[in-house]
């Protein structure tokens, strides 16, 4: 189904206003596919008639889908070697003797854009591994979150096919993944460590009550927006990190010219931000 420009300047607009997310006039056929799957759904005809249904009161559900058809969702297990290792290797020890010096014994970490867990868990079985000895009798807290609500429901079972977890190193999967007719299943005691739910990083108040984040990773999610945008979700990351947390982007991303209070810090191949 084609549309007109001027039809996918309204849509567009539209959900640029909602989320943030910006896409510019090369994504019209993107666009067009995934909003013709939609009409299908729910058997609207003309563009006019889908875009009342999507500002009506009752919209919110069908907008819900159409967020889960135009967001995209590519991960695995282990994906950024190098900041899981700085993680691993260089912060945790360093905020643990801070906190141990207040007495607080206690971790948050956030993973925006969590889209099927992936990274989140990622997170969950290193510190795992670090709670026998760095992190003994500490409260450990990840959080999940994602616009998408299909991708946070697979996320909540906890089962991935063998693409997703072609990464995770032999003792991790040994002591964490059980293997059942080519599908790999997630241990409670990783899971348990986890939270997903759904939020729009684009959403001040919802944004604004995410606080005391010791580490937070958004990993190729603001590549969808545009400069205002970006600018606006990274002040709200800033204000939710502790004082001297850490945000990471994905590896080809920067704040350069976006934000300039955090304080750029450089570990064994990669980079992250401190505030």
């Amino acid at each position: 189904m084609a549309i007109s420009d001027n039809e996918f300047e309204q849509l567009r607009d539209f959900i640029y206003n909602i989320c943030g997310i910006y896409f510019h006039n090369s994504k019209k056929y993107f666009l067009e596919n995934r909003f013709s799957h939609r009409m299908e759904a729910t058997e609207t005809k003309a563009f006019q008639d889908y875009f009342l249904l999507l500002k009506s009161p009752n919209g919110s559900e069908e907008l819900t889908f159409l967020m889960d058809e135009i967001t995209t969702n590519e991960t695995y297990f282990f994906r950024n070697i190098s900041q899981l290792e700085a993680v691993e290797n260089d912060l945790l020890p360093e905020l643990v003797e801070i906190k141990n010096k207040t007495g607080t014994r206690k971790l948050r970490i956030w993973s925006a854009g969590s889209s099927s867990g992936e990274e989140a868990y990622t997170l969950a079985m290193i510190l795992l591994e670090m709670r026998s000895k760095l992190l003994k009798e500490w409260i450990i807290e990840i959080v999940g979150t994602d616009i998408n609500e299909t991708v946070i429901a697979q996320a909540n079972e906890g089962i991935y096919n063998a693409y997703s977890v072609r990464n995770i190193p032999d003792a991790y999967r040994n002591n964490y993944i059980r293997e059942d007719y080519g599908k790999f299943i997630l241990s409670p005691e990783v899971k348990k460590l986890v939270t997903f739910s759904k939020l729009n990083l684009y959403d001040d108040a919802k944004m604004a009550i995410m606080e005391s984040f010791d580490l937070i990773f958004c990993a190729n999610v603001l590549i969808y927006f545009d400069g205002a945008s970006k600018s606006k979700v990274i002040r709200h990351f800033y204000n939710n990190l502790q004082p001297n947390g850490y945000f990471f982007l994905g590896q080809p991303e920067s704040l350069h010219g976006v934000n300039d209070k955090f304080k750029t810090v450089h570990f064994q191949g990669c980079f992250g931000y401190q505030k």
